[in-house]
């Protein structure tokens, strides 16, 4: 009995450890680029605001109720910590995914560790603290990091014994983010064939058919009852993203191939190992190649640091590690390498400009909260910052909170916005970003912007006469004009800068 109990403790010290190293190797990078956000996690955050003023779930205080933050439900969740505004909710979706992904870091290091009794594992996990993507999205503000963790326990849970908790994650991370729904589905079913937790004779045995069943619920059962819910609400079952930012195929082609080459697939490539692989992780690299296949699909993304993959490169480093118990030493250390020097490039090149995303953006928002003062409708492309600058009404001219706009021709930053628009919305102001390394010119309008409908609205007939230039700001890359409505023919105009 003592043997058996200092075993039990060994045992469990022994996973302390792993899964404690599995944690900080997610955290310490998280925490090095927990600077970076988006402009999009501003929008969900102002959502959360309004929410906790008692406003209702709406992007303008005074504007319809829209669907305007692809995970439903999300906004709800940051609300609590809302009530101090934009920003007050954008640092608690900051902390809360970093902290889903820390712990569920530490399930996936267990997970590894149960693949094989083979050292050449644990290999895999030296892709969790090179990965710039897992990194900074889990702190970008985002529900990226709560995603991600629901897409490590997706199958973490399975590997540690506990197939039907898996699938219930996997339905959630797809109820989040609709294009990981033939993930979750691939990964419930191939769970089944993982093993089952206390052994055979832990339960009573379940028919394999109602397993299935089971899992497949948990798995699919969570995006249907959102997609129902949007359309009750919203009248369509899609989020309004995806009528606002149209699919290219060519486009997601590339991005997905991308994302393959520098996230950490590539220590998959063992045509010769998959064939001594069993069921489950094989199961595992399916769930890989459809989730790459869907992003391609949806024609990927705008955003930077492959945001549409992160959820599936748990499944990634857990699959590396039976691949590495499967292949020979040599060609796994190729393997992981290769992945490796994918990734790292993408952690040196970009990680530190990432790093100071957010701080740039705060910088912006202080500089121009004078001059947005007093307006009351403002329109721009990038509404986030936006929305923690001022409270006034924003026209959102990349239609993803505007259903209106969103049903314009053109991608969602090439918006073919009527100067007719502009009127009948009462716009008394423009946000436009200028192209990179442009200085403003004189006139205004033969600047040159960065985004197709920016540099649309410059060019409508007698736009120069109707604004004027009110404020620069000061962040290099980030040189926001703010332009004012003219009132009887005059404004306040800054030099060109």
């Amino acid at each position: 009995m003592r043997r058996g109990r200092t075993g039990r403790v060994t045992g469990r010290r022994r996973s302390l450890l792993v899964a404690l190293a599995g944690a900080l190797a997610a955290l310490l990078p998280a925490l090095a680029l927990s600077g970076f956000t988006v402009d999009d996690a501003l929008i969900t955050a102002r959502y959360a605001h309004h929410l906790a003023r008692g406003l209702g779930y709406r992007f303008n205080a005074a504007g319809p109720v829209t669907d305007g933050v692809t995970p439903l439900g999300w906004a709800f969740a940051l609300a609590p910590f809302a009530a101090g505004g934009p920003l007050a909710a954008l640092a608690a979706a900051k902390a809360i995914g970093v902290a889903a992904w820390t712990l569920a870091a530490g399930a996936l290091a267990l997970a590894v560790d149960r693949a094989s009794g083979r050292p050449a594992r644990f290999a895999a996990l030296a892709l969790v603290p090179a990965s710039a993507p897992l990194a900074a999205w889990s702190a970008a503000g985002m529900e990226t990091g709560v995603v991600a963790a629901l897409g490590a326990l997706a199958v973490a849970l399975p590997a540690l014994g506990w197939a039907l908790a898996g699938a219930a994650c996997a339905g959630a991370a797809a109820a989040l983010r609709p294009e990981l729904l033939p993930f979750a589905l691939v990964v419930a079913l191939a769970a089944l064939a993982a093993p089952r937790a206390g052994g055979a004779g832990a339960a009573p045995p379940v028919p394999a058919g109602a397993r299935a069943l089971a899992a497949l619920a948990l798995a699919g059962l969570p995006f249907v009852a959102v997609a129902a819910a949007r359309l009750a609400i919203f009248g369509r079952a899609a989020p309004l993203a995806a009528l606002a930012k149209a699919p290219d195929a060519a486009l997601g082609a590339r991005y997905a191939l991308a994302c393959f080459l520098l996230t950490g697939p590539v220590a998959l490539i063992a045509p010769v190992a998959w064939r001594a692989l069993p069921a489950w992780p094989r199961g595992l690299l399916a769930a890989v190649a459809v989730h790459f296949l869907a992003v391609a699909t949806a024609g990927g993304d705008w955003m930077p640091l492959s945001r549409l993959v992160v959820p599936a490169l748990p499944a990634v480093v857990l699959a590396a590690a039976h691949v590495a118990s499967a292949a020979g030493a040599r060609a796994t250390a190729l393997r992981i390498a290769l992945a490796l020097a994918g990734q790292l490039f993408v952690m040196i090149r970009v990680g530190p400009t990432a790093a100071r995303v957010g701080g740039d953006r705060l910088r912006v928002i202080e500089e121009l909260r004078g001059a947005l003062a007093g307006a009351e409708v403002v329109a721009a492309l990038d509404i986030g910052w936006l929305g923690a600058a001022t409270g006034a009404t924003l026209v959102d001219l990349a239609g993803v909170t505007d259903p209106a706009i969103a049903a314009l021709p053109g991608g969602h930053t090439t918006k073919r916005i009527p100067g007719a628009l502009l009127d009948a919305r009462g716009v008394d102001a423009l946000v436009l970003l200028l192209a990179e390394g442009q200085a403003l010119a004189s006139p205004w309008t033969a600047s040159r912007f960065a985004r197709g409908v920016e540099q649309h609205l410059a060019r409508l007939p007698g736009a120069g006469e109707e604004f004027a230039p009110a404020a620069v700001s000061g962040v290099p890359h980030l040189r926001y004009v703010v332009l004012r409505r003219r009132a009887g023919g005059e404004a306040a105009g800054v030099a060109p800068r």
